[in-house]
């Protein structure tokens, strides 16, 4: 299989992740294991998920060595405060059998608790070896900012929702002043993707599915990608991104479709957004 690496202030990321939310159980722990056997090196969980110890059981059934893989894992806002962000990230570490993630993000913005306390605290447990690298997710423009002036360790990645039919391009260019990376979740649109006449036009013409064409979208703008299935069969297909393509006209064409208003994750906890 393929791989691109995404490279981060410090953080050499695989472009193509398995997404992890909704996974539970047995089915997560064969969808892990049968990503890495494919090549997948890059696997996303959070605490939220409540599937941290399948992924965990995952990897070990893989037999892919530790050194090989790149763990992503979230605190959940409710556990900012510094000593339940610290007591978080190791319960976590301790769900997954790990003795540490190469990525700890804040999973969303929390208002209640100073920003300043919150960074520090995922600072505090990189120093501590919890994990390599730290990030964010959920973050918008000014607070990206905040939180990158904040930072004593580089933020390398702010995982949040990208598609072909959501403009984040604010977003995005904030990130990029500070090298921050972008993570996509949600990548192919919760699957509208597949009914888009756009891109069934553009995925007839190489021979690929609406899904790759929009996940190509995405990767040939360097952005990292963590498509989530509960099929096997899909795997492979989700990481089939690097033998291709698309043309200017055809990324345009793409970067068309989108509007500030087609976000489709969206809670009662979200941050007002850009």
């Amino acid at each position: 299989m393929q791989m691109q690496i995404v490279e981060a202030n410090g953080a050499r990321i695989p472009q193509v992740g398995l997404g992890t939310w909704e996974l539970r159980g047995d089915v997560c722990t064969a969808l892990v294991k049968d990503a890495l056997k494919l090549g997948y090196r890059h696997i996303d969980t959070a605490e939220m998920y409540e599937n941290e110890a399948a992924v965990g059981d995952g990897i070990r059934a893989s037999g892919v060595a530790r050194n090989e893989l790149f763990v992503t894992t979230k605190v959940w806002y409710t556990h900012f405060e510094p000593a339940a962000l610290l007591m978080a990230a190791k319960e976590s570490l301790a769900k997954l059998k790990l003795d540490h993630v190469d990525l700890l993000l804040l999973h969303w913005p929390n208002p209640s608790v100073p920003l300043e306390e919150t960074i520090g605290a995922l600072n505090d447990a990189r120093a501590r070896g919890l994990t390599q690298h730290i990030g964010i997710a959920n973050f918008t423009v000014d607070l990206v900012r905040q939180a990158a002036e904040l930072s004593k360790a580089p933020l390398v990645t702010n995982q949040i929702e990208i598609h072909h039919y959501l403009d984040q391009s604010k977003v995005m260019a904030m990130c990029r002043h500070f090298g921050i990376s972008l993570t996509a979740y949600s990548p192919v649109a919760k699957g509208a993707v597949m009914r888009d006449p756009v891109l069934q036009q553009i995925a007839a013409a190489h021979q690929k599915s609406p899904a790759q064409v929009g996940l190509r979208y995405l990767v040939q703008q360097g952005i990292v990608v963590i498509p989530r299935t509960s099929k096997p069969e899909r795997l492979a297909e989700n990481a089939a991104l690097f033998d291709f393509a698309l043309s200017d006209a055809e990324m345009q064409a793409i970067g068309r479709l989108a509007s500030a208003n087609n976000r489709l994750v969206n809670p009662s906890w979200a941050p007002a957004w850009d």
